[in-house]
C-alpha cells in the first residue's frame, strides 16, 4: 500500500521568530519512504535537524517577518495491515520492566496520575492484567469522552478531559495514557498521519493522536479515540505527553492563520 501524506501551516510573524518544528516522518518509518519528506519553507530560511531525548526528528528554523509557510509532501510504503492484536500480551511488574521504559510511568504535564490514581484503581483495579486491563481503559475513555473540535483546548490536562466528558483525539490519548500509568502500565504519546482507509472519511482531516503502551517485551498500539483496528498509521513522533510532540514550538509571536493535512491511500499503478 501506498500512502500520500503530508501538510501546510500558514504562520504570520511580526518579527523573527525561532520555531522548533515536529513535523518529519519518525526515524523508524523513514525507510518507508518512497519520497523525501523534506521541510518545505516559503520565504526559504535554513532548516537544520537534530534527534530530540525522545528518538523524535526536530527542525529547528528561525521564521522572518510576515507570511511564514511551513509545507511537506510525500508518498510512504505501508504494509497495508490493521493494528496488532494480541490478547495474551502480558503486563510486566514493574520492577522487571526496561529501564527505558520507566518514564512512561511518571506523572507528566497533562497526564496527572497524582489526581487520576484513585480513579483509576477504582475503575479498573479489578479488571484482569495485561492486554484485557489496557482494553478495558480504551473501552472506557471511548465511551467516557464526547468528540468534538469545539471542544479543543490546548491547556485541558487528562484530569480536566476525565471531569468535562469532552474533547479531541489528544484528550482521549491523554486520559488513556494517565489511566495506563496509574495501574503500572508504561504508555507514552504518539503523534502522525492517519488516512481514512477502511472507514468512513473525516469531515476535516488533521493530526492524530493516539498512545503505544508496553505489555511483554514490545509497544502495541492503542487508540481509544477510534477504538477500533486501523490501516495506515505514519508516526511522526513519540513522547510522554503533547508537550514532547508539539508540531511547533514558537519562542515569540506567530499568528496560526492557515492549517491543512493531508492523508490518503494512492492507488496502485
Amino acid at each position: 500500500m501506498r500512502i500520500k501524506a503530508g501538510f501546510e501551516v500558514i504562520y504570520d510573524c511580526p518579527e523573527p521568530v525561532p520555531m522548533l518544528l515536529t513535523l518529519s516522518v519518525h526515524p523508524s518509518r523513514r525507510g518507508d519512504l518512497e519520497t523525501p519528506d523534506w521541510l518545505k519553507t516559503d520565504p526559504v530560511v535554513e532548516v537544520r535537524q537534530y534527534r530530540d531525548g525522545f528518538g523524535n526528528i526536530v527542525s529547528r528554523v528561525l521564521a522572518p517577518p510576515g507570511r511564514f509557510t511551513l509545507s511537506a509532501d510525500f508518498v510512504i510504503r505501508d504494509t497495508g495491515l490493521v493494528d496488532d492484536y494480541a490478547p495474551d500480551a502480558i503486563q510486566i511488574a514493574a520492577h522487571n520492566l526496561p529501564d527505558e521504559t520507566l518514564v512512561y510511568l511518571l506523572g507528566s504535564r497533562y497526564c496527572e496520575t497524582d489526581r487520576l490514581s484513585d480513579i483509576a484503581w477504582g475503575l479498573f483495579g479489578e479488571t484482569p492484567l495485561g492486554w484485557a486491563r489496557v482494553q478495558a481503559i480504551v473501552d472506557y475513555v471511548h465511551e467516557h469522552i464526547a468528540f468534538g473540535y469545539e471542544h479543543a483546548c490546548a491547556t485541558k490536562g487528562a484530569y480536566e478531559a476525565w471531569e468535562s466528558g469532552q474533547g479531541v483525539c489528544r484528550d482521549y490519548a491523554h486520559l488513556a495514557i494517565a489511566f495506563c500509568r496509574c495501574m503500572n502500565i508504561p504508555a507514552r504519546y504518539c503523534t502522525g498521519y492517519l488516512p481514512d482507509i477502511g472507514v468512513p472519511p473525516v469531515p476535516v482531516m488533521d493530526f492524530c493522536a493516539w498512545m503505544e503502551v508496553w505489555l511483554g517485551d514490545r509497544w502495541y498500539t492503542f487508540d481509544a479515540r477510534n477504538n477500533q483496528p486501523r490501516i495506515g498509521r505514519v508516526l511522526i513522533a513519540t513522547g510522554r505527553d503533547a508537550t514532547d510532540v508539539a508540531i511547533a514550538n514558537t519562542f515569540g509571536r506567530a499568528d496560526l492563520t492557515g492549517f491543512t493535512v493531508v492523508a490518503k491511500e494512492l492507488a496502485e499503478s
